[in-house]
């Protein structure tokens, strides 16, 4: 129960961090850059005094390493540098399908094997995603797009490297810190699109030091308990927080209409069938995850009163119950 407890407050985070970005971006409170370099540097600062509380034999040998540090740094300014032409939802959307891809396939290459329950997840909740974006959304910025890409699949790395951390407050500590030189060399070369205002710069700060650092402390000590393809899987989650909160966001920015058409769609068309679908795909470790926790977060008077409006959702459901 623990572990579910510790993955939804993770998810959230997740989810937060895509609804500030694009509250300061969207805005134009913040340059893109600006605001990944204090993302990181404030998330570097917050989490010194707390690796030091949870400092222990492991966490004296787990500094972090280069490679993870340099993968955080191009999650973080790719992610930046998309949301400035991509509404939220759909930019959590792209983000975390590209972790999709990067995840399973290094999964898929090591040896690791879905669950025939843990694929029917999987199919259910892609296709899901899909059809809630493809009516009435226009196609995202091509660049945007890329950028998200590049920002998923490094994301994806950054995620498979923290799955055996034996000290995750340490590991994250060490990573951050290694990130904020590269943030500030990418701000050199960036100092002609600089602008800050009070906004933006308040955003970028609660991005690092709750949602980033935090958030990212519980994810690799969640990573523990969860094979790469349930990591990959459950994070499918996220782009479905997001488009809930994107219309709030895109409030505070521009207006996108893009955000607030998802919003709807999420509205009318997800209602709680989703999470049951998605977290099928985390069932392959029954000691964690029982019926009753399933159930619990779409219960089946919901799933009946959805069902009757939406025969997809009545397939669906009948296809997750087997």
């Amino acid at each position: 129960m623990l572990i579910i407890v510790l993955t939804a407050f993770t998810l959230i985070a997740f989810a937060a961090n895509s609804l500030l970005c694009r509250m300061a971006l969207g805005g134009n409170l913040i340059d893109p850059v600006s605001f990944t370099t204090i993302r990181l540097a404030s998330g570097a600062l917050a989490l010194i005094p707390v690796s030091g509380i949870f400092a222990s034999e492991a966490s004296q040998k787990t500094k972090g390493s280069w490679t993870s540090g340099f993968a955080l740094f191009a999650y973080a300014v790719a992610f930046s540098l998309a949301y400035v032409s991509l509404s939220t939802g759909i930019g959590a959307l792209i983000l975390f399908g590209s972790v999709q891809i990067t995840m399973i396939s290094a999964a898929m290459k090591s040896g690791e094997k879905l669950t025939s329950v843990q694929w029917v997840g999987l199919i259910i909740a892609i296709i899901g995603l899909i059809g809630l974006v493809l009516p009435g959304i226009s196609a995202p910025h091509p660049l945007g797009a890329l950028l998200m890409c590049i920002a998923g699949i490094a994301w994806g790395a950054y995620s498979i490297r923290g799955r055996n951390a034996p000290a995750p407050a340490a590991m994250t500590s060490g990573n951050f810190l290694r990130s904020v030189p590269l943030a500030a060399i990418a701000s050199l070369f960036a100092v002609s699109s600089f602008h800050l205002e009070r906004t933006g710069i308040l955003l970028a700060l609660a991005s690092g030091t709750i949602t980033s650092g935090l958030g990212y402390i519980l994810w690799y000590k969640v990573l523990r308990s969860l094979t790469t393809t349930q990591a990959a899987v459950v994070q499918l989650l996220v782009p479905v927080l997001a488009a809930f909160g994107g219309p709030l966001a895109e409030l505070g920015a521009l207006g996108d209409p893009a955000a607030d058409d998802l919003g709807v769609l999420l509205g009318e068309r997800l209602g709680l069938a989703r999470w049951r679908h998605a977290l099928l795909a985390v069932r392959g470790r029954g000691d964690d995850l029982d019926d009753h926790a399933l159930v619990g977060l779409a219960g089946d008077d919901q799933l009946a009163a959805l069902a009757a409006q939406d025969p997809v959702l009545a397939l669906e459901d009948d296809v997750a119950r087997g």
